[in-house]
C-alpha cells in the first residue's frame, strides 16, 4: 500500500512539474502568431 501511494505521489509530482514547465515555455497567442514586423498571421 505504501508503494502505491508513493506512486501516486510521484505521478502528481511529475504531472505540477510538467504544467509549470509548459506554461514557462509556451508563448501568448499574442506573440506566437505576431510576425516580427508585427503584422498578425
Amino acid at each position: 500500500m505504501r508503494s502505491f501511494l508513493m506512486s501516486c505521489l510521484a505521478i502528481v509530482v511529475l504531472a505540477v512539474g510538467a504544467a509549470v514547465v509548459l506554461n514557462y515555455v509556451q508563448k501568448p497567442v499574442e506573440t506566437a502568431f505576431t510576425s516580427p514586423t508585427g503584422v498578425r498571421i
